[in-house]
């Protein structure tokens, strides 16, 4: 850079080599600006997507705005001014690009989190609670490095605050334990969709409900009391989740039924089929299957394995089921066994 200034320096007069400096960082900064907003541009139009156009069209004026003020640094420092006046004009001038450009980066992760959390499918619902919350943060972030930034060029010891900052975050963080768990846990909860609002969830702890609302800091799942159970999203992130209707809305029913020793067991199996076709929850595909499980002590132990529409209608069609084997097997005279016992007495 050096080279350049007593390259540029092609009078004695410090006003016309100012001058100078601001005409050539001025030539500088409009090609700059073509060469980003035309040439770029061109090259953008080959992608499907408009994110790269939209960010040329965040980042052209800054870059313009920014070549313009350095070259107005050169032009101050040539005109021969007090080091107080050079002092005061630098960190104006980089005071100055120092927002310019912590409002283009906040622009350009805002564009950036548009095009890549909201082209991702979203079946929890948490994006928006997310996309908010992640603006936000950056946003602080962004601002307090540009302040940091700005505290330097005015020559202001930032160690002191970097020091308390330090402090301070690991007491927020201490304090935020908890929440931040949670917060985590959401995000993971959004990258890997282990479940969605509407499914039927099974804890690790054996609550079953539906998955009513999927927040930042927790789920909620009502029961088939119609009970609400909040759950934090830092336990659910690390504990078994049965997701009974994933990967398929469709949930399989299994109906265990005994009938006693010597009963037709082709019958049986008959009757439990037909009952499963009859049934309005059950799925004609996969088709209803009957099998024999074993010999039980005192009964022949049958299961009726079908699929019903949705988990929320396991308890009906299981009642349903049950309840039609109970008369059809009456009607048919195929007894339903149950434990007993002989007492035998000996008189001596």
């Amino acid at each position: 850079m050096t080279g350049i200034t007593e390259y540029l320096k092609i009078s004695t007069s410090p006003y016309i080599n100012a001058l100078i400096f601001l005409l050539v960082f001025g030539a500088v900064a409009k090609i700059a600006d073509v060469l980003v907003n035309r040439v770029f541009r061109k090259f953008a139009r080959f992608t499907k997507s408009d994110v790269d156009d939209r960010i040329i069209d965040v980042i052209h004026r800054p870059i313009y705005f920014t070549i313009i003020l350095i070259g107005c640094t050169f032009a101050v420092a040539h005109l021969k001014g007090s080091p107080g006046i050079i002092f005061y004009a630098d960190s104006i001038a980089y005071s100055v690009i120092s927002v310019v450009w912590a409002i283009t980066a906040i622009k350009v992760i805002n564009i950036l989190i548009e095009y890549f959390i909201y082209g991702a499918s979203d079946d929890t619902g948490l994006r928006k609670d997310i996309v908010p919350l992640t603006e936000n943060i950056i946003k602080v972030i962004i601002i307090a490095a540009a302040l940091m930034i700005i505290l330097s060029v005015w020559k202001i010891n930032i160690t002191p605050l970097l020091a308390s900052a330090g402090i301070m975050g690991v007491a927020v963080a201490i304090a935020a334990k908890d929440t931040l768990s949670n917060f985590f846990g959401g995000i993971s909860i959004f990258v890997d969709r282990p479940y969605k609002i509407g499914d039927y969830i099974v804890l690790q702890a054996g609550e079953r409900g539906e998955v009513v609302a999927i927040g930042v800091r927790s789920t909620r799942i009502k029961t088939r009391d119609d009970i609400l159970i909040i759950v934090p999203n830092s336990l659910i992130a690390n504990s078994k989740i049965i997701n009974e209707s994933a990967p398929m809305p469709n949930f399989r029913v299994r109906v265990p039924v005994s009938v006693a020793y010597g009963s037709n067991i082709d019958l049986v199996e008959k009757i439990l089929l037909e009952i499963a076709s009859m049934n309005g929850n059950i799925l004609p595909e996969p088709a209803p299957r009957a099998r024999f499980r074993e010999f039980g002590d005192s009964a022949l132990n049958f299961e009726l394995l079908c699929w019903a529409k949705e988990p929320a209608l396991r308890g009906r069609t299981v009642h349903e089921l049950n309840s039609a084997i109970y008369k059809k097997f009456n009607e048919t005279g195929i007894n339903i066994p149950f434990p007993q016992r002989d007492l035998h007495i000996h008189q001596k």
